[in-house]
């Protein structure tokens, strides 16, 4: 199954050469073979074959309902899934949480026919924990390991998804993000993945860091197989009004790619953040370069305004946090204890040898200072961040620009079970804090580590960015399998 595309797995059902409990059977016995050595699933769905023979009867009789149909999907651990499956965002505290329904965004692929076959471990609570967190570490998963070199980090939140993704554990994932949480591991693994617009998406159903900024996303192997996943992610959800904002229009993102997108399209290169290392500095511009001879008409380099002083970012998530967090808490079943963040430290205080082994919980520490909107610095933060809106909305109509193009962090550093994460920073925030879109795409390798490069647009060109991105890809295509090498070693 290494490497199959959502296209190719329609011809073969299609066809009649396999079917769709052949397929899910395969990749849970991948996922059996590979998942000691990487932790990239927390836990299987032992429904999904008993689902995958009922989608086989039902093709048989009427057809495929969706292009993702019969496809094989892993979703994050912190999507509420009603079945056999525990939502749990990494955490023992919530290990025996079973959801009282399915999130918004999981009926809608149960409706279009895909096949959840696995939960993905993740850094536990989204990496928003412990001040010293190691991403992709969760007290009920492990460490999730970075299938190119086991020793570096896959990034985090979305550590398991993105790392299935790439180790062909399954067709395409579902993850989250706050702050890079899909860019990151999307990037450091080698995948595609899209944070899309705040609204395009519901979060219902979803443990949350902060209605500000959380967002759920596709990730894949290709552009295409992403924008499948995202037409049947995409809905307006009452019980998330920011859905409201989002077009009426239903738009069909596969059918809509063209190789020929980066004819005349404006791109604004933000090079000011550029320079994690003179390598990935090169491998950046030959993207670029490959974009120019593609018919882009670059800016470069374009300028970003951002707000003076801070942007007071970890304001709002703390904030946030408090209210977010303990209002998904009472929706846990009271029998579990676990229904406020003060009970959540309490927890990991009384287990502390199984949760908190190698960084703290510094930032439910620091929610619980949190109680109110109404005080000066989340005010001036909510006006730092709608700052930085209207100076993006400015830039792409001033300069006509169709994306900015940035990159999307620095190759996977080791993981350190000492110090915790060494990131060397990322430009996710941007797209983050400001809401618009943003997509990573593979664009090469540094020492056999992925380096990707982020399309960031305005709000609701999805369209756009996965249009891009397909024709930088099909000219462009760079996507190497996994080869797990336990270290990069040493040269002699």
């Amino acid at each position: 199954m290494d490497e199959l595309s959502i296209d190719q797995l329609i011809g073969l059902y299609d066809s009649g050469q396999i079917t769709i409990e052949k397929v899910v059977s395969q990749y849970l016995e991948r996922i059996e073979d590979l998942n000691p050595k990487i932790k990239a699933v927390i836990e299987v769905n032992p429904d999904a074959l008993e689902i995958a023979q009922m989608l086989d009867e039902e093709m048989r009789e009427k057809g495929r309902r969706s292009p993702l149909y019969g496809i094989p999907i892993i979703i994050k651990d912190n999507i509420d899934t009603k079945d056999k499956m525990k939502t749990s965002a990494g955490s023992l505290a919530l290990k025996n949480h079973i959801a009282s329904k399915d999130a918004f965004i999981v009926k809608k692929i149960r409706d279009a026919g895909g096949v959840i076959i696995a939960k993905a471990n993740l850094s536990e609570w989204a990496n928003f924990r412990g001040k010293r967190s190691i991403s992709g570490w969760s007290s009920r998963g492990g460490q999730t390991r970075n299938p190119y070199v086991l020793d570096r980090t896959p990034c985090g939140s979305s550590s398991g998804s993105a790392v299935a993704v790439a180790a062909n554990l399954c067709v395409v994932a579902v993850g989250t993000e706050t702050d890079g949480s899909i860019i990151c591991p999307s990037h450091t693994n080698g995948i595609v993945g899209l944070k899309p617009t705040m609204g395009l998406v519901s979060r219902s159903g979803i443990v949350p860091i902060s209605h500000t900024q959380d967002i759920a996303g596709p990730m894949a192997r290709s552009v295409k197989d992403c924008s499948y996943l995202l037409e049947a992610l995409v809905g307006v959800d009452p019980a998330d009004k920011v859905t409201m904002k989002q077009p009426r229009e239903v738009l069909n993102y596969s059918q809509a790619l063209s190789t020929n997108a980066l004819q005349n399209a404006v791109i604004g290169v933000g090079r000011e953040y550029f320079g994690f290392s003179p390598n990935v500095d090169t491998i950046l511009n030959n993207a670029i370069k490959k974009m120019s001879e593609l018919g882009a008409k670059l800016i470069d380099p374009l300028e970003i305004p951002l707000p003076e002083g801070s942007l007071g970012e970890t304001e709002v998530l703390l904030t946030d946090y408090y209210h977010d967090l303990n209002t998904y808490l009472q929706s846990v079943d009271p029998s579990l204890g676990i229904r406020s963040i003060e009970d959540l430290i309490k927890f990991n205080k009384e287990n502390a040898e199984q949760t908190m082994p190698y960084f703290g919980q510094e930032f439910f520490e620091l929610a619980l200072t949190k109680t109110t909107y109404e005080n000066d610095e989340y005010q001036k933060a909510m006006e730092q961040y709608e700052t930085l809106r209207r100076n993006l909305f400015a830039l792409f109509d001033e300069s006509s620009l169709d994306a900015i193009f940035l990159p999307s962090g620095s190759p996977a550093w080791p993981i350190d079970f000492v110090n915790g994460d060494c990131s060397r920073g990322s430009t996710s925030f941007l797209a983050a804090i400001s809401g618009f879109p943003a997509i990573t795409i593979p664009l090469g390798y540094l020492a056999g580590l992925p380096v990707g490069g982020t399309f960031m647009g305005k709000p609701f060109s999805e369209q756009t960015l996965l249009k891009l991105s397909y024709a930088f890809e099909q000219a462009h295509q760079v996507r190497q399998p996994p080869q797990f090498k336990p270290t990069l070693g040493i040269p002699e």
